[in-house]
């Protein structure tokens, strides 16, 4: 007698090696709409709108938090702040293209309320896109507008303690950061005429 010998399937390398939850992208293939992909780096904040086809993904728009600096963005690039104002930009100019409504794709990232991750959502909304999205994973308005940043600074700088965390020349940045971030919010808004 033969002895007949199971074959083991071997998963997609991708998957093997941790990118991908094929399941998970599956679902947001089917529902037909436009994927928001968020992801971070150690520096930015990425956010594309990618259209699923057929033959292969069409990326229609790419936004990263770097491009905040050409608005006068002098703060850091991978904070809540940021996070925001780059989902802003990003449905903005998404609005431009015509596309209302997305659907948002974190990859393999663990869903946090009030993370980086939903700050770009939220700025995606506020800029007039669709995006279905619990309420309560939104992280609140004082902490997009960097409130609790403002906060830390002056504490330390009332308790004299020495840091590198702040570099001497945005001193002034941190100090009205919730000024920096509501002009530059408006810089976006009225440069890109959004309506």
């Amino acid at each position: 007698m033969s002895r007949l010998k199971t074959l083991k399937r071997v998963p997609p390398r991708r998957r093997r090696e941790g990118l991908t939850d094929y399941r998970a992208r599956l679902k947001l293939v089917k529902s037909g709409l436009p994927r928001l992909v968020i992801r971070k780096s150690n520096r930015y904040i990425q956010v594309q709108i990618v259209k699923s086809k057929a033959g292969g993904d069409e990326t229609l728009l790419t936004v990263t938090s770097k491009h905040l600096l050409k608005y006068g963005w002098r703060a850091g690039t991978k904070n809540l702040s940021a996070a925001y104002l780059t989902g802003l930009l990003t449905g903005v100019l998404a609005k431009k293209k015509n596309i209302e409504k997305a659907i948002v794709d974190i990859g393999l990232y663990t869903p946090i309320k009030g993370s980086r991750i939903f700050a770009v959502v939220k700025g995606v909304i506020d800029a007039g896109v669709e995006v279905p999205v619990s309420e309560e994973k939104l992280p609140e308005d004082e902490r997009i507008k960097g409130e609790h940043i403002e906060q830390y600074y002056q504490m330390i700088k009332n308790e004299n303690v020495k840091t590198i965390q702040f570099s001497k020349s945005l001193e002034e940045v941190y100090r009205r950061f919730t000024e920096h971030f509501t002009e530059i919010k408006e810089k976006i808004l009225k440069e890109v005429d959004v309506s």
